[in-house]
């Protein structure tokens, strides 16, 4: 082979080679077989066949004294020995021949007709527009609404938002939440209404997802300022209803719009329709929103049980129904977002409760959150078929279960049910007790039997104490102080220990994922959690093909303007929260919680002195007494100190200052607080009073 045809054999953009220089050792000679080797040509079919052509009878036999060949062009390639380029890798390939190279390549079998290739961008183009049905909307639609949330992000709990559009506006949920440690004195936080007063002439109605606190449990404190019609389950109606006994306002229940699922209602320009969920409360329900500017979906808290107590599964149908009419944004819950999978059916619980009724000895105890009527229907099914009488302790739990029965929810006979004086008449294997008290609140049932100061109830070594619910953020210490007091008192306590003994209403990151999946949003904005849930929502929501410049993480306050175009935060609303003391149902100012607060970490200082106008001194020794801040065997000392500043105040005060105490009672505070942050590092309460004689 010459150089021009090696030129022409060249793969394109492959550089050519040079034919390297012969070898001057090797002398090329006509090949000669061995004289002792005999080799005799091979027969088949009768015809002689030489072994190089049986190596490769498709390979035309090379000439051995070709004088253009390359050295050791002719030698045998085997199998296993490496390629010369991967032998020299700084070595350009051998050029080979056209017809060599094209032997090697492999045959397409397929031939793509015009009418496979036309199906195949037919099927593409559908699968795009089934993946994104929200491209259906009309991008020059100039209608907007704006989302605020004024509860609920950032927190678990206190679950209130409002849905705007240009002329009408709806309150989703009115909840509340719990305070924490610092907070003195409080029992509930609400949100702050004020962003409520100023676009009261727009709102048309409050729309309650579910029965739950932290979805109903602000209500009766809203309509104390303002009343809209509430539209509702019956349930969750029923459950506001209670409440509304209770504050005064028993009147109001003609505000009530009791509503049908799968049914729209027109409330102002905005159409709302209540699809059912599974959750750990009867009648859940995420809602979809029809507005001017295109469909919202809310699912509120929500999970997917495909093995629900009541047999009633989530509406899948109806998420999938909205997302292929093309959904403009969704609204999900973050709470569980961190959990991987799926979450346990509430059917798991039963079988639990089945393992514990069986092997306890004396009476059972059983706490939950009052609101989830399904574990509690679970426990008193499990009480009669062990032959339980049933007694329901607790105001909030024997409300909850009155209603539910009332509803039809809980069907047991009422010869099942006890009083809690009728207890002691029965022996110990005979009893189930229902109650509230599974987050160690102080005043709740559970907690008095701990410490012995229930009534009724005193407990034995043989008592088993299910606590059937896990502890809401910031109210683990209060269930492990529970959990002490029961131990102390010899019962036995299953807990955590017995994995199925309570699950989630919360979606896990699997069903997030199938929401996302059957909506198919254009916008996501994450709901329900602290920042840390909603971030996680957010990245499973990438996973599921939503764009990440369509994704908002929202705070309390951040009011999100959505159109069918673009989704931008416009401006922050005032929210927060008001501290709300139980006993009485009243309203704890700002200042007094930051008082307790001081008054618990700095303490007080309280100062009163008689002084004379005339000569500018004491009359007499001041009272000085301090709490939460020096020991008693210093109070003397620190008294001395507080003496001294005293005199050298006034011996500085201007003649004329005196004719105001209030000015006196200042220059004091403000030398006493610069002594005590200089010497004890504290900044307590400091409360002068000072008489002029």
């Amino acid at each position: 082979m010459n150089e021009n045809q090696n030129n022409e054999g060249q793969k394109q953009g492959q550089p050519t080679q040079r034919n390297r220089r012969p070898n001057p050792h090797r002398q090329n000679k006509p090949y000669k077989p061995h004289p002792n080797r005999k080799e005799a040509p091979k027969e088949v079919d009768g015809n002689q066949v030489d072994k190089s052509s049986e190596k490769n009878q498709n390979r035309k036999p090379q000439q051995r004294n070709n004088p253009n060949r390359r050295p050791g062009s002719n030698r045998p390639q085997q199998d296993n020995a490496p390629k010369q380029e991967e032998q020299q890798p700084n070595r350009p390939a051998k050029n080979r021949p056209n017809s060599a190279r094209n032997k090697n390549k492999r045959k397409n079998p397929t031939t793509v007709s015009t009418e496979m290739r036309a199906s195949i961008d037919e099927n593409m183009r559908l699968q795009r527009q089934r993946m994104q049905p929200w491209k259906k909307m009309d991008l020059g639609n100039k209608s907007k609404v704006r989302f605020t949330p004024l509860g609920g992000l950032g927190e678990i709990g206190g679950n209130m938002a409002v849905l705007e559009t240009e002329t009408s506006a709806i309150i989703i949920d009115v909840g509340m939440s719990f305070p924490d440690e610092s907070m003195h004195g409080v029992d509930i936080l609400i949100p702050d209404f004020s962003y409520l007063h100023t676009i009261k002439d727009k709102i048309k109605g409050i729309v309650i997802t579910h029965g739950h606190e932290d979805h109903i449990g602000a209500v009766p404190y809203l309509f104390k300022e303002l009343k809209f019609p509430i539209y509702g389950t019956p349930l969750a109606l029923a459950m506001i209803e209670n409440k509304f006994n209770e504050h005064g306002l028993k009147a109001d229940t003609s505000y009530f719009r009791f509503i049908t699922k799968r049914k729209q209602y027109e409330i102002g320009d905005i159409k709302v329709e209540w699809m059912h969920v599974t959750h750990s409360i009867i009648d859940a329900c995420s809602l979809a929103i029809e507005t001017p500017a295109g469909i919202l979906v809310h699912t509120a808290d929500f999970k997917i049980d495909h093995t629900p107590v009541d047999g009633f599964t989530t509406d899948l149908q109806r998420f999938a129904y909205y997302g292929q009419k093309g959904v403009l944004c969704l609204f999900s819950d973050s709470t569980n977002s961190h959990s991987p999978g799926f979450t346990k059916s509430e059917t798991i619980v039963g079988k639990t409760f089945d393992t514990l009724f069986d092997i306890a000895k004396g009476r059972v105890i059983m706490s939950t959150f009052s609101s989830n009527v399904h574990r509690i229907y679970q426990a008193m099914q499990r009480g009669v078929e062990y032959g339980r009488k049933i007694c329901v302790i607790g105001r909030s739990m024997e409300r909850n279960v009155e209603t539910n029965r009332a509803l039809g929810y809980v069907d047991i006979d009422e010869k099942h049910f006890i009083e809690v004086h009728e207890v002691a008449k029965y022996p110990d294997d005979e009893v189930l007790i229902v109650t509230t008290g599974s987050q160690g609140e102080t005043m709740a049932a559970l907690n008095r039997m701990a410490t012995d100061e229930h009534r009724h109830i005193k407990l034995k070594p043989n008592d088993t104490v299910i606590i059937s619910a896990s502890a809401i953020p910031g109210n683990e210490a209060s269930v492990s102080s529970l959990m002490n007091k029961l131990m102390k008192a010899g019962c036995t306590v299953r807990y955590k220990e017995f994995g199925d003994i309570h699950v989630s209403g919360h979606a896990s990151q699997e069903e997030q994922k199938l929401m996302l999946r059957l909506v198919q949003p254009k916008f996501f904005l994450p709901v329900h959690g602290e920042y840390n849930h909603i971030a996680r929502h957010a990245k499973t929501a990438v996973e599921c093909g939503v764009d990440e410049r369509n994704i908002l993480l929202m705070s309390d306050g951040d009011q999100i303007e959505i159109t069918p175009k673009y989704l931008k935060k416009v401006k922050t609303v005032k929210s927060g929260k008001t501290y709300i003391d139980n006993q009485n149902n009243m309203q704890i100012e700002d200042d007094v919680v930051l008082d307790r607060q001081k008054l618990a970490e700095d303490g007080i200082i309280n100062v009163a002195a008689q002084i004379s106008q005339e000569d500018q001194k004491v009359v007499g020794k001041p009272v000085i007494t301090t709490h939460g801040l020096v020991p008693d065997k210093e109070d003397k000392k620190f008294q001395r100190e507080i003496e001294q500043l005293i005199e050298t105040v006034l011996l500085n005060l201007k003649p004329e200052s005196l004719k105001n105490h209030k000015d006196v009672e200042n220059n004091i505070r403000n030398v006493i607080r610069k002594h005590v942050i200089r010497t004890k590092k504290r900044y307590p309460l400091i409360i002068p009073t000072i008489f002029i004689v």
